[in-house]
C-alpha cells in the first residue's frame, strides 16, 4: 500500500485563510479530495479523522456527507472549463447547485443565481445566466465556479489551484475577489496552490507539504521572515528576485532545488528530503523525524530544530 498522504493534522479557523504550498505530486490536492471524500477509487481513507464542526466526516455516511458538500464545505477546482458542463446554460448550472442544497422553486432558485453571480463581480448577471461556458473567459468560468461553490454559504472554501490556467492580470483580480468574499462573508478558506506570492498577499498561514508529508507549519509573516526547514528555504530561494538585481545591476540565475522528488513508492529511509538537503546530518537517515516547535505557533519536520517532537503534534509511523 503506497500513502500519497501520510499522517498530516492541521486546522483551519472560521475567517482564517491557510495555504497549502508544494511541489506537484506532493500531495496537497489529494488532501483537499480526501476533506470532500472525493478521492477516487482505488484510492481510499485508510485512517484518521476530519473533524468538522465535532463531526468526524470520515465515518458519517454517504447521505450525511452529500449534506456536507455545498451546504458547509465546497471546493472551486483547478479548471473551470472542464468543471463546467459545455451544454448547459450558465445559470441552469448554478441554479442546479442551489436547488439541489434548498428546498427552492425553479424561479427563485434563477434569481439566487443572478444574485451570486452578482457577488462575484460578473458584468450584467442576468444576461450572463443565458449565456454557455465557451461564451465566458476563463476569469468569468472561474467566477461562476466560484458563485457555484458560495451559492449555498458554506463556512469552508477550498480553492484548488484556483488560478492555474489564467493570465496574470486575471490571476490577480480572481485573488482579490476571494480576498473581498473571505471578509465579506466570513470564510475560512483553505489554498492549495504552489504560488508562494498568493500565499504571501492572500493567507494568514502556511503549510509545506513534501511527499505526503507537513515538513513545516506557521504564519506567512515567519515563513518568509528567515529560518525555515530546508525544503522551504530552497523554494523560496528559487523564487526570482528583482530588487536584488536592480541593487547589484546584474541578473541571476534562479537557484533550485538539487536531485529529484523520490518516488513514493521507494520513499528513503530517514527524513524523505535527506537525499536533496543541504544541510543532512547522520541523525537525517535514521528515523523520520517529527514536527519540531520552532516558535511558539511554527513547527518544522527537521532535526535542526531539535530531536524531541512536539507531543501535540502527529509524528510520521
Amino acid at each position: 500500500m503506497v500513502h500519497a498522504v501520510d499522517n498530516i493534522s492541521f486546522s483551519v479557523k472560521k475567517g482564517q485563510a491557510l495555504a497549502i504550498v508544494g511541489e506537484s505530486g506532493c500531495g496537497k490536492s489529494v488532501t483537499a479530495m480526501s476533506i470532500m471524500r472525493l478521492v477516487s477509487s482505488p484510492g481510499k481513507i485508510t485512517g484518521g479523522e476530519i473533524l468538522f464542526r465535532g463531526r468526524d466526516l470520515v465515518t458519517i455516511s454517504d447521505g450525511e456527507m452529500q449534506k456536507v458538500r455545498g451546504n458547509d464545505i465546497a471546493m472551486v477546482f483547478q479548471e473551470p472549463m472542464t468543471s463546467l458542463n459545455p451544454v448547459f446554460k450558465v445559470g441552469a448550472q448554478v441554479a442546479e447547485a442551489i436547488r439541489i442544497h434548498r428546498k427552492v422553486g425553479k424561479k427563485e432558485a434563477w434569481k439566487q443565481a443572478a444574485d451570486m453571480l452578482e457577488l462575484v463581480s460578473i458584468p450584467d448577471p442576468v444576461k450572463r445566466l443565458h449565456d454557455y461556458p465557451h461564451q465566458l473567459s476563463g476569469g468569468m468560468r472561474q467566477r461562476v465556479m466560484i458563485a457555484m461553490a458560495l451559492s449555498c454559504d458554506p463556512e469552508l472554501l477550498i480553492a484548488d489551484e484556483p488560478t492555474t490556467a489564467l493570465d496574470v492580470t486575471i490571476q490577480a483580480q480572481i485573488m482579490e475577489l476571494l480576498t473581498r468574499l473571505q471578509k465579506q462573508l466570513g470564510l475560512a478558506v483553505l489554498l492549495i496552490t504552489h504560488d508562494l506570492g498568493v500565499v504571501a498577499e492572500f493567507c494568514e498561514r502556511v503549510i509545506v507539504m513534501y511527499t505526503g508529508r507537513i515538513v513545516e507549519e506557521g504564519p506567512v509573516s515567519e515563513l518568509f521572515a528567515g529560518t525555515n526547514h530546508p525544503y522551504t528555504r530552497g523554494l523560496l530561494n528559487s523564487l526570482p528576485n528583482p530588487l536584488k538585481e536592480i541593487a547589484t545591476g546584474q541578473r541571476s540565475r534562479l537557484e533550485t532545488i538539487k536531485g529529484m522528488v523520490p518516488d513514493i513508492q521507494a520513499l528513503p529511509q530517514g527524513c524523505k528530503f535527506g537525499p536533496r538537503c543541504p544541510d543532512v546530518m547522520p541523525i537525517c537517515l535514521g528515523e523520520e523525524p517529527g514536527r519540531m516547535m520552532m516558535g511558539a505557533d511554527h513547527d518544522a519536520r527537521c532535526y535542526l530544530y531539535g530531536n524531541v517532537a512536539d507531543p501535540q503534534r502527529l509524528t510520521s509511523k
